[in-house]
C-alpha cells in the first residue's frame, strides 16, 4: 500500500513540475536578432562601347558555316553507313534490312534460312557492286535504290 500512495505523490509532484516548466517557456519571449541589411547593389560597369568613328582592327568575325543540306540518296548511303567510312560493306547493308526479311521468307515460315538469305541478297549486292571490289560506292550504291510506285491521282 505504501508503494501505491509513494507512486501517486511521486506522479502528482512530477505533472506539477511539468506544468510550471509549460508555463515557464510560454511565458517567455523569445527574441531573435535582426537579419542584417542585404549587401548594397553595385551596378556593373557595362561592357566599353566603341565610338563610331573608332578604327576597326582585325579581320571582321568568320561567318558561321552553311549547313549543308544531304539529299535523299545520301541521307539513304548514311542510313546503311553504319561506321561513317563512305564504304558500305554487305555487313552494313544486311543489318539495316529488317523490312525486306519477309521477301526474302521465301517459303513463308517466318525463318530465314541461310540459301534464301544468300541468294536473294548476294545477287543484289554484285549486280551493283560493278568493279567486284567487295564493297560499294555512292556511285555504286544508287543502283540499289528501290523503284518508285508510280503515283496515283487523289481525285
Amino acid at each position: 500500500m505504501k508503494r501505491y500512495v509513494a507512486g501517486a505523490i511521486t506522479m502528482m509532484l512530477l505533472i506539477t513540475a511539468g506544468l510550471f516548466f509549460w508555463i515557464g517557456v510560454n511565458g517567455q519571449e523569445v527574441v531573435l536578432p535582426d537579419a542584417p541589411p542585404p549587401p548594397e547593389q553595385l551596378e556593373p560597369e557595362g561592357l566599353p562601347e566603341a565610338d563610331e568613328n573608332a578604327p576597326v582592327l582585325g579581320p571582321p568575325p568568320p561567318e558561321p558555316p552553311k549547313a549543308y543540306k544531304a539529299s535523299r540518296e545520301e541521307r539513304r548511303f548514311n542510313r546503311y553507313d553504319r561506321n561513317r567510312d563512305n564504304v558500305i560493306t554487305r555487313l552494313e547493308m544486311m543489318s539495316s534490312r529488317t523490312k525486306a526479311f519477309k521477301a526474302l521468307d521465301k517459303n513463308g515460315d517466318n525463318l530465314l534460312t541461310f540459301e534464301e538469305w544468300a541468294v536473294a541478297t548476294s545477287d543484289r549486292f554484285e549486280r551493283a557492286d560493278e568493279d567486284g571490289d567487295g564493297q560499294l560506292t555512292r556511285a555504286e550504291f544508287r543502283t540499289t535504290r528501290p523503284k518508285r510506285a508510280a503515283q496515283r491521282c487523289k481525285c
